[in-house]
Formats: C-alpha cells, sequence, structure tokens
C-alpha cells in the first residue's frame, strides 16, 4: 500500500510519472498526485507571454523561443519535459496563461463555469492531468463531502421552472446544460488545495469507469498573480 495513501480525502499522492499513470483508482480513490518542489522561475514565462484576452495558449514552439534567464529555461525544461511525458502517454497538453475565466452570468442560482466544483465527463476512457505551475492552484473535493447540485430540492424546483416542461425530457435537459456536472461543498467540508508544482490525475465520468469522478474547481484567483496552467 502507497504509504501517501489518503482515504478520507480520496487520492494518492506519488513519487514519479509512472506511478501517477499506473496507481489504479479504486473504491473512494479517484485523484493521484505527483508532489514536487519545482527549482526554475515560472513567474518569468508568464510575464513574457503576451496576453490575447483573459486565457493565453501558448505553443512548444513559443515556449522554447523565449530569452529567458538560467532559471527561467530551468522552468522552461521541466514544463516542456512534463509535456513529453504526457504526450508520449497519449495526452494532449494544453499550456496555458490564465489572468482569469468568464464567470456564467446565464442562470445567477446556478453558474456552471470552472470556478464551480465540477466532474469532467468523456465519451471514451481518459483521465484529466494537471499542474499549476504559477499562480493560484486548483481545489478538489472528496466525493462524500459534495453534493450534486440537481439533487439540491430548492435548486431543483428552479431547474423545473427554467425547463418549463413535465417530467419528461427534463434529465436529458440538465445533462444537456451541463448541470448535472456540478456539486456544492457540504457544510465543514474538507476542501484539498492540489498546490503549486504538483501534477495531478483525476479521475473523469465516462463509460466503464470503477469509481465516482474527480470533483474539482478553478481557484479564485485571489493573489492577483496570472496561473500558469497545463492542462489535458
Amino acid at each position: 500500500m502507497n504509504d501517501l495513501f489518503d482515504a478520507e480525502k480520496g487520492l494518492y499522492r506519488v513519487s514519479d510519472f509512472q506511478e501517477l499513470v499506473s496507481t489504479p483508482f479504486y473504491g473512494e480513490v479517484n485523484a493521484a498526485g505527483w508532489m514536487r518542489t519545482l527549482a526554475g522561475d515560472f513567474a518569468e514565462i508568464v510575464e513574457k507571454i503576451e496576453m490575447n484576452g483573459n486565457i493565453t495558449a501558448v505553443e512548444e514552439e513559443e515556449l522554447r523561443a523565449l530569452k529567458l534567464s538560467e532559471e527561467g529555461q530551468i522552468a522552461r525544461e521541466i514544463i516542456l519535459n512534463d509535456w513529453k511525458l504526457l504526450s508520449d502517454y497519449g495526452a494532449l497538453p494544453a499550456l496555458n496563461v490564465i489572468s482569469y475565466y468568464e464567470q456564467d452570468e446565464s442562470y445567477p442560482f446556478f453558474p456552471t463555469d470552472v470556478y464551480s466544483f465540477h466532474v469532467d465527463r468523456s465519451p471514451v476512457a481518459l483521465d484529466t492531468f494537471l499542474c499549476t505551475y504559477y499562480g493560484d492552484a486548483s481545489e478538489i473535493l472528496p466525493n462524500s463531502q459534495g453534493e450534486k447540485k440537481v439533487l439540491i430540492p430548492e435548486i431543483r424546483e428552479e431547474l423545473r421552472k427554467l425547463y418549463g416542461g413535465g417530467e419528461m425530457g427534463f434529465e436529458s435537459f440538465l445533462e444537456e446544460h451541463f448541470f448535472d456536472l456540478h456539486y456544492q461543498a457540504k457544510p465543514g467540508a474538507g476542501i484539498v488545495n492540489l498546490g503549486v508544482g504538483n501534477l495531478w490525475r483525476l479521475a473523469c465520468d465516462h463509460p466503464g469507469s470503477e469509481v465516482l469522478p474527480c470533483l474539482h474547481r478553478a481557484p479564485r484567483e485571489q493573489s492577483g498573480k496570472k496561473r500558469l496552467l497545463m492542462i489535458c
């Protein structure tokens, strides 16, 4: 048994990439993190990326072309190594610099943006990988400490009003608008901050999954820093 297994929080903490991708999820365990303290100046990379809106995608060629200090180069090599590890594994990494995410104001009683605890859904078997290199880190919530929002009576009643129909088609309506993917933390819930520099693998909702999908959310940008995030 992994000595960094945390049953209460439903996660493993692992020591290398191979362990990250090979550690099986089971029972309540639906998250694994490669715990790292990274050298290098990731802030320099963030500062030298020209923003194009609130979220800017950074291509590998652009990252390689940056003129960086020695510490910045160390940070870049770490990112490029992660990029290669994930790509070789079969994932499709994307590196983003994020000032903020757009907030969903379509339904004030039920925002469906990434600041809300949610799960990722896929039609095929895969996991979500993410690493915050700089800025505020993502958070996860143990499934036992979250409640599906569409099952909360007062919220469900508002959704029924929004739907405006009877029972037929209501569940499909919830899925089509992604309402069924969102969760609310129970009072006193133990929210887990994923930390800066750690590479995480989170279970998705997909056919054949043997575990519940991991509840996670993007952080509010309270530090004022832009985030440097790899996700796939």
